[in-house]
Parts: structure tokens; sequence; C-alpha cells
């Protein structure tokens, strides 16, 4: 049976995932790259260090997400969602934001690109050792979809 997902069932794969696909573009190109994120009830958190996708979403901010969740092949769930790029650079609001992301991914075997070791210096009141500050930022969300297939 194939289906579409209400509002409350795409907001649960949101908040039950921790790993994404976001895709940007420039006038030349797209690109789509896999992303830690938390979701928030209203919009994406994550984080990146400077490259290639925040160069282009700050061009163009409009971007799209997609998640998965595929227990096989005749039962999965599939979100996409539009949105806006918005880097967070308030110090009290991109302190919160890192600190929401920290408490979602800490517990997670997450990729070393995940920068948990960063964000969990970002927090603290004094850091050590020099720190690669992260480009904290959301996608605050226009239009969201789902669909789902059971067997």
């Amino acid at each position: 049976m194939l289906g579409t997902l209400t509002t409350q069932e795409i907001d649960e794969v949101l908040s039950r995932n921790i790993t994404g696909r976001i895709g940007c573009s420039n006038a030349e190109k797209m690109y789509i790259v896999p992303i830690s994120f938390a979701f928030n009830g209203n919009y994406l958190l994550a984080h990146s260090r400077e490259g290639l996708k925040i160069n282009m979403m700050r061009q163009h901010p409009e971007v799209c997400f997609q998640v998965d969740e595929i227990d096989d092949h005749a039962n999965w769930r599939s979100v996409v969602l539009w949105g806006s790029y918005e880097e967070i650079t308030d110090p009290r609001e991109r302190y919160y934001a890192m600190k929401f992301l920290v408490s979602r991914l800490i517990h997670q075997n997450v990729s070393e690109t995940a920068g948990i070791p960063e964000m969990s210096g970002e927090l603290q009141q004094e850091t050590p050792a020099p720190v690669i500050r992260p480009v904290v930022y959301r996608i605050r969300i226009k239009e969201k979809t789902g669909r789902f297939e059971r067997r």
C-alpha cells in the first residue's frame, strides 16, 4: 500500500532522524550531500564547515531536504521539504542552536564531519585549544510532504 504521510507523521520522521540530504544549487549545478541535523518542530538546525555547500546556500538560499526511513524495499517512509537557508550569527541564538544540535547528536555514532568535539568545545566558557567554528544554520521550512509504502 502506497500512501501520503500526515503532517504529524512527517514531523515524527524528522524528529527520529539525524541524517538527511540537502540539495542546493547555483546557476551552474545542483549539489546534494548528506548532513547531520536536528528538527525542533519548526525548522531544521545544522552546521557545516565553510565550503561549496555553504557558499552555494549563501548565494541561493532556497534549498530542498530529504530524509528516508527504510525498513526494507516494501516498507519505508520518505520526507521531502523545501525551505530557506538562514545562517545563525547572533552569539546567543548560535549558542542555543549548538546546544540543541549537541543534545540530539552527542549520543549517536556520527561521522567525523558531524563535528561533535568541536561543537561540545564551543559550548564551554573557555576552550583550551583553538577550535574551527562551524557555520551554524537553520532551514526555515516552507513546504513539506511525505510518502510511505507498507506491506
